[in-house]
């Protein structure tokens, strides 16, 4: 079998390839570095976090007691914090974890309202048999977590300035594995071995090579899906131009869908059915153990939309929707995640495929590894560009010598 080697227009691909590599990889690889270790550090944030405070997450169940009903743990969150609205409780499948309440306060300042701010609420951590509020999610090591954040999506620059150059510089990453798998292949077809294992026996400068070529082509895929859905908050025009290509782009002022609503009953002293109802008529429809998220009506005619995840090493990070009647608990609208079609679920999926969640603990080790394959290269990328630097004048300076020997 003749070698790829021997064919000129395949070496001169290559060598386009690999000057493209090296060029982009030395005008980048700073903002690289800094991205990837970032993104190294912030990927288990949530759960050192937990680690740091377990006291907050974790409570003591006492033998054989039952957690507070939803209303009631409502009732006395807002007794404790005053006047708050309930936006939303999340419910963990695991009995010693605690409850998360989202609330806003009831009346905004001026300034709030002028700036949007505070839309979002505040989440405490509740404890579901006794109604303790133990505190926020910000704790020890969330300001460090939230600088690592800063730090990934735009260099602790101001948004408008660092977004772009993270932005451009993801784009050169992407053509950097591109251009690098290229250069990976191997120039004689018997050398697949070769390429996919790193020779350890060998001196510092064939071991640094080796750790470039095998780590970056074992970490290629996920890093190529970490960059390209990672573009879509550096650009807008991107993030839409993906949206059209997988044909679920909605376009800016588009009529929206009317939404669903509940059928107050005509007795005006009917309340809605109480959360635990609600959820049995959501286990009815997902029969399966899982995480809830109940968004509370803020009307009289809204529904109860609930969404339930899977728990578990290998948990997708996708989950269910369901809407409900808040007075008769009819099912008015149910999403079923995998029952969509592949670019709906796709879309649905930047995030998780982002930063890794998207099969639970076992795919963002998965991550958190390629992550930290891809915090190497531009090191050791840029000690074999410095080798490199270094034979040059050796290769000049040979034929001199050959020629003197020959005298």
């Amino acid at each position: 079998m003749a070698s790829i080697q021997k064919n000129p227009a395949w070496r001169k691909v290559r060598q386009i390839f690999n000057d493209i590599h090296l060029w982009m990889g030395i005008a980048s690889g700073l903002i690289l570095f800094v991205v990837c270790l970032s993104g190294t550090i912030y990927t288990f944030s949530t759960e050192i976090q937990e680690m740091l405070e377990p006291a907050k997450y974790k409570v003591h169940v006492p033998a054989g007691a039952e957690r507070l009903p939803a209303e009631t743990l409502i009732a006395r969150v807002q007794d404790s914090l005053g006047k708050v609205t309930v936006n939303s409780i999340t419910i963990p499948a695991e009995a010693g974890r605690v409850y998360q309440v989202n609330v806003k306060k009831a009346e905004k300042t001026e300034g709030q309202q002028a700036q949007g701010r505070g839309d979002r609420g505040t989440t405490y951590l509740v404890d579901p048999y006794t109604a303790e509020i133990k505190g926020t999610p910000k704790g020890a090591g969330s300001d460090f977590f939230m600088v690592m954040f800063r730090l990934h999506r735009w260099l602790l620059l101001d948004t408008e300035i660092g977004r772009p150059i993270v932005g451009w510089a993801t784009v050169v990453f992407a053509l950097l594995v591109i251009t690098g798998l290229v250069i990976w292949f191997p120039q004689h077809l018997k050398a697949w071995k070769q390429g996919l294992r790193i020779r350890f026996s060998g001196n510092w400068k064939r071991i640094n090579h080796d750790l470039h070529n095998t780590l970056g082509f074992y970490s290629s895929i996920l890093l190529l899906i970490m960059a390209l859905t990672g573009l879509t908050w550096s650009f807008t025009w991107y993030r839409t131009g993906l949206n059209k290509m997988l044909g679920v782009h909605k376009p800016e002022g588009a009529a929206k869908e009317r939404p669903l609503l509940s059928a107050p009953p005509k007795d005006s002293a009917a309340v809605p059915l109480p959360i635990a109802a609600l959820l049995a008529v959501a286990d009815q429809q997902l029969p399966y153990t899982g995480e809830y998220r109940i968004m509370l009506p803020a009307k009289s005619t809204a529904t109860v939309q609930l969404s339930k995840a899977r728990t578990g090493f290998f948990a997708p990070a996708a989950g269910d929707r369901l809407q409900l009647d808040q007075y008769s608990g009819a099912v008015l609208q149910k999403e079923i995640f995998r029952d969509k079609p592949l670019n709906e679920r796709i879309a649905a999926s930047f995030k998780a495929l982002h930063v890794g969640n998207v099969y639970g603990t076992f795919s963002k080790i998965l991550y958190f590894i390629a992550c930290l394959f891809a915090t190497s290269l531009p090191v050791t990328g840029t000690l074999i560009w410095i080798n490199k630097l270094r034979k040059k004048p050796a290769r000049k300076k040979k034929p001199v010598a050959v020629m003197l020997e020959a005298q």
